[in-house]
């Protein structure tokens, strides 16, 4: 068995949803899930078969968005993956309605941050393994970091005003 890191290359204005799923009609139930939860939503998507053809799948309504989300499946090349760059919207606005989608398995990490995806590879095929989503903690949050914290999403409207 061979192991590597892939590291997801998508814009810096961008969230990605990365997961596992288990049927071809997986990128169109995941394309009407993002345009049907955030319509203005920019919003690419790529999904790896793991049998029959064995095609990266892919939908989405930016061109620029679509293919670096194939690009990026073509480096992972993990049977039944698949990764959403969304722009304009965050993960937690689809997050529920993708976990919904009957052939989604589960969800690996949804995040803005650096990812790398463990990849294991044997003769039959590659597999997720799992993730490395950002970096570890520098420390422990403080009563001055939760404050910082609760404005921040106050600001951004996730959380009342008082």
């Amino acid at each position: 068995m061979k192991l590597e890191t892939v590291r997801i290359d998508f814009p810096e204005d961008c969230n990605i949803v990365l997961g596992l799923s288990h049927f071809i009609k997986t990128v169109e139930d995941l394309y009407e899930v993002v345009a049907g939860s955030v319509p203005n939503a920019k919003f690419g998507l790529a999904f790896c078969e793991a049998s029959g053809e064995r095609l990266i799948r892919h939908e989405g309504n930016d061109e620029e968005l679509r293919s670096k989300a194939v690009e990026n499946m073509l480096k992972i090349g993990a049977g039944h993956s698949f990764l959403i760059i969304l722009k304009g919207a965050y993960p937690i606005n689809i997050l529920n309605a993708v976990k919904q989608v009957q052939e989604v398995c589960t969800v690996l990490c949804a995040t803005s941050n650096p990812v790398e995806v463990v990849v294991a590879e044997t003769e039959q095929g590659r597999g997720i393994l799992g993730v490395i989503d950002g970096f570890k903690p520098k420390g422990v949050e403080k009563p001055e970091n939760a404050a910082e914290r609760k404005e921040f999403l106050r600001r951004i409207g996730y959380k009342l005003k008082p």
